[in-house]
C-alpha cells in the first residue's frame, strides 16, 4: 500500500479510485492555498510515495530534496507551469497534469468571456442595479455583435481547437490561428486559417483567445507593442495563463480605449490584479473559474488519480510530462 498526500481537498471520485487501489490517502486538513513552509512541513513529517499537487504548490529542486520517497508529483491541472518538469525528470520522477476534461468548459468560459465584454452585459447589471435604468434608449450600452467577425486563437490545443468549433458552428465566426505547431488536419476539416507571423494575426482579429502555456516563450507574450497592433474594436480574452499578458500594458490600453474591451479569468500576479485594473469598465473578470464545472472538475479529479495509479503500479501515466 502506498501512501499519497493531497494538498488540498479535490472531487471525491479522484481520491476514491485511489483507496479502491489499495492506497492510503492523506488529505491536508487546511482547505486552502499551503504556504511554502507548509508544504514543506508536510512533506517532512511523512514519507510519501506520491504527491497530488495543485497549480498553487511551487514543485521544484527543493521539495525533491525534502520528499525523496515520491515517485510522481501528480498536478490536478491542465498547466504545470507551477512544476519544474527538468529537475524531476533528472530524478526520474514523474510529473503530469490532467488535460482533455476541462477543454469544453473553459472554451465555453471563453466564449462567455468574449460575448460578455461584446454586450457589456457587466456594465448593464450594473447600470440596473444601480437604479439607473429608466426607460428604452436608442444608443443605451451599444455593444458588438460575434456573428461573421474575425476570432484569433492563439494555441491551438485541446482548448482552443474547441474554442474553434463553437465559434464556427455557434456563431458563423471565421477563425484563424497562430502556433509553434500546424494543424494541418484541422485547417482542412474545419477551414481556419494558419497566421505564422502573430502580428498579422493582432491585425487582422475582431477577437483574440489566449491559449497556451505559460513558459519563457509565452510569458508577456501580449507586451504593450502586441497589443497597440490590435484593431481599436477588437476583445482580448485570456483563460489561460496571466503572465502571458503584461497586465500593468494592458491597463493602460483599455484605459486609452485603444481596444474595445478584455475579458480575463487568470491575473500575472492572482489574486492581485495590476493597478487600475478592477476601476475599468471595458474589462470583465472572473477569479480562475473558467474549469469550474462538476463534469470538468470530476474529469480532472479522475484523470490525476489514473496517473497516480499508474506510476505506483510501475507504468508510465497516461498524461506523464517527465
Amino acid at each position: 500500500m502506498a501512501k499519497i498526500f493531497v494538498t488540498r481537498r479535490i472531487p471525491e471520485n479522484g481520491l476514491e479510485l485511489l483507496r479502491q487501489a489499495g492506497h492510503e490517502v492523506v488529505v491536508s486538513e487546511k482547505n486552502d492555498v499551503l504556504t511554502r513552509d507548509e508544504l514543506l512541513e508536510a512533506l517532512k513529517a511523512t514519507s510519501y510515495d506520491a504527491v497530488l499537487c495543485l497549480l498553487t504548490d511551487k514543485i521544484n529542486a527543493e521539495v525533491l530534496e525534502i520528499a525523496p520517497s515520491v515517485k510522481i508529483f501528480a498536478n490536478y491541472a491542465v498547466g504545470f507551469d507551477n512544476i519544474d518538469v527538468p529537475a524531476l525528470k533528472g530524478k526520474e520522477v514523474f510529473a503530469t497534469n490532467t488535460p482533455g476534461g476541462s477543454s469544453n468548459s473553459v472554451a465555453e468560459h471563453a466564449m462567455t468571456l468574449a460575448l460578455t465584454v461584446a454586450k457589456r452585459a457587466v456594465e448593464a447589471d450594473q447600470f440596473i442595479r444601480d437604479g439607473k435604468y429608466v426607460s428604452w434608449a436608442p444608443f443605451l450600452l451599444m455593444g458588438k455583435e460575434l456573428q461573421g467577425k474575425t476570432l484569433g486563437i492563439i494555441g491551438l490545443g485541446r482548448i482552443g481547437s474547441r474554442m474553434a468549433e463553437i465559434a464556427q458552428k455557434g456563431f458563423g465566426m471565421k477563425v484563424i490561428y497562430s502556433d509553434i505547431v500546424r494543424n494541418g488536419a484541422m485547417e482542412e476539416s474545419a477551414g481556419i486559417h494558419f497566421h505564422p507571423v502573430l502580428e498579422t494575426l493582432l491585425q487582422e482579429a475582431d477577437c483574440i483567445s489566449l491559449h497556451v502555456p505559460l513558459n519563457n516563450t509565452t510569458r508577456h507574450l501580449m507586451n504593450k507593442e502586441r497589443l497597440n497592433q490590435m484593431k481599436p474594436e477588437a476583445i482580448l480574452v485570456n483563460t489561460s495563463r496571466g503572465p502571458v499578458i503584461d497586465e500593468a500594458a494592458l491597463v493602460e490600453i483599455l484605459k486609452n480605449k485603444k481596444i474595445f474591451g478584455a475579458g480575463l479569468d487568470v491575473f500575472e500576479n492572482e489574486p492581485q490584479l495590476a493597478p487600475g485594473l478592477a476601476e475599468l469598465d471595458n474589462v470583465v473578470l472572473t477569479p480562475h473559474i473558467a474549469s469550474a464545472t462538476h463534469a470538468a472538475r470530476d474529469d480532472m479529479s479522475r484523470a490525476v488519480a489514473m496517473n497516480i495509479i499508474a506510476a505506483l503500479s510501475g507504468q508510465t501515466p497516461p498524461n506523464a510530462l517527465s
